[in-house]
């Protein structure tokens, strides 16, 4: 089936009209049948009747006059022979042998074997015994039936007569109305349908890039009817989107605003406290909340950033954000790789990767070893580590938000907060995707792959 809907309306009318032309030509075929029954094959056996009645009774009682034959008048041909003329193993009409059989059978005329055939007739087909006039008339329609009757007793009656073969010109003619059908008809579908389709894949090419925020133009609302209301009807849907994402961040930078205010207070606060343990303890902990706020607010605003694509070079910078590890003191590790140019949001991808290397450090043993891997296709970012893995069965629950493994790969706390999913919201908006996946002699491995742009 085409894709298209254009094509899908032009292939059921197309078949729609083969079924009636179909339907068509077998209605006329069998009212051409039974249009040459009337003027060829009833004639006939009235003529074989009449004959095979007068030579059955000298004195036979008067009948009808058979009609004449087709083709300009010409009489029907029909003789007494001493043997069957028709030769052995031409194709035999059963159906004209039948209605003959029964004819004589209720003219009370007993007959032995009925042969019929009809024979082609072409300008090379030789016709010898037979007038240049007749032959003529013959080859213009383009067939002769041939009958013998066998009359025990007596010999075989024959007759010949001309037989239109109009079925293959009724063929080429239905063939050629068809086809002028399916110009007339066909061709003006289709167009209708590409002027139905155009604005519909218009419409399904601004919901693939529709970006909230991005003030994008409403699209022009035109085609049908009903078209036209599905086209008003997103334009609607894109204001209310972006009405409601505009509320959102209001509220988020409100909320956002209110937790910092007295996080910080509590940082000045804490100064006062004496123990050293104690106060370090709290500042970690004020330092670890303004981090999970940070995480929350980026993972709410990620469907409208504000960052906008740009050229990047991804080996210059997962070396960046290794570097920032190092100069921490951390065992990452970075093998050299060849430059590649891509186009995304250098920051959110510096925060992807920068999330990955910190549950492999926090959680793998405290190392971890980041590869790029370009591919004809797509580009893979792995983040190894060597610490315990995660089972099996629980990789993909870690993505979700504050996920806490059972089996947890920190022995203090077993959290996974919201790196995991802050990273995968990331490389997903960028048209990319994360995989885990535990390695063998323990050790997990984090890939990211995008899609070269």
């Amino acid at each position: 089936m085409p894709k298209s809907l254009a094509g899908q309306m032009a292939l059921l009318v197309a078949i729609a009209l083969f079924l009636a032309q179909a339907i068509n030509f077998a209605m006329l075929l069998r009212e051409r049948q039974a249009y040459r029954y009337g003027q060829v094959i009833g004639p006939a056996v009235t003529r074989l009747v009449d004959a095979g009645d007068r030579l059955a009774n000298p004195t036979p009682t008067p009948r009808p006059r058979a009609p004449r034959g087709p083709g300009r008048g010409a009489p029907w041909n029909v003789q007494l022979m001493p043997a069957n003329p028709i030769a052995a193993g031409q194709p035999r009409r059963e159906d004209i042998e039948g209605d003959i059989r029964k004819a004589f059978q209720d003219a009370g005329i007993p007959v032995g074997q009925v042969i019929a055939t009809v024979q082609r007739i072409d300008e090379q087909h030789p016709l010898p015994g037979v007038s240049p006039d007749r032959a003529k008339r013959l080859r213009q329609i383009g067939g002769e039936l041939r009958v013998a009757v066998e009359l025990p007793g007596k010999g075989w009656l024959t007759l010949r007569s001309g037989w239109s073969r109009a079925e293959r010109g009724l063929i080429w003619q239905l063939a050629a109305q068809t086809l002028i059908l399916y110009i007339v008809v066909l061709i003006p579908l289709l167009l209708a349908g590409r002027r139905i389709a155009r604005p519909l894949r218009t419409l399904a090419q601004a919901a693939r890039g529709f970006r909230p925020g991005e003030g994008a133009e409403p699209l022009e609302e035109r085609g049908p009817s009903d078209v036209r209301a599905v086209i008003g009807a997103y334009n609607a849907l894109s204001l209310r989107v972006n009405a409601m994402l505009d509320e959102k961040d209001r509220m988020l930078g409100a909320i956002g605003h209110d937790l910092r205010t007295p996080l910080a207070a509590l940082r000045v606060r804490i100064e006062s406290v004496e123990d050293d343990d104690d106060r370090a303890r709290m500042a970690d902990i004020i330092d670890e909340m303004n981090r999970t706020l940070e995480d929350i607010l980026s993972l709410a605003r990620l469907g409208r950033p504000s960052e906008p694509p740009t050229d990047v070079d991804l080996s210059a910078l997962i070396d960046a954000v290794v570097e920032d590890f190092r100069d921490l003191d951390q065992d990452v590790t970075f093998e050299e790789a060849p430059r590649l140019r891509m186009r995304m949001r250098p920051g959110l991808m510096r925060r992807a990767v920068r999330n990955l290397i910190e549950n492999a450090v926090k959680y793998g043993g405290g190392s971890a070893e980041v590869q790029l891997l370009p591919g004809e296709k797509s580009v893979a970012i792995e983040v190894a580590d060597r610490g315990p893995g995660i089972p099996e069965d629980k990789l993909a629950a870690v993505f979700d938000p504050f996920t806490r493994l059972e089996t947890s790969r920190n022995r203090e706390t077993g959290g996974i907060g919201l790196g995991l999913a802050l990273a995968r919201a990331i490389v997903r908006d960028a048209g990319g995707d994360i995989a885990l996946a535990n390695r063998q002699g323990g050790g997990l491995t984090a890939t990211i792959t995008l899609p070269k742009t």
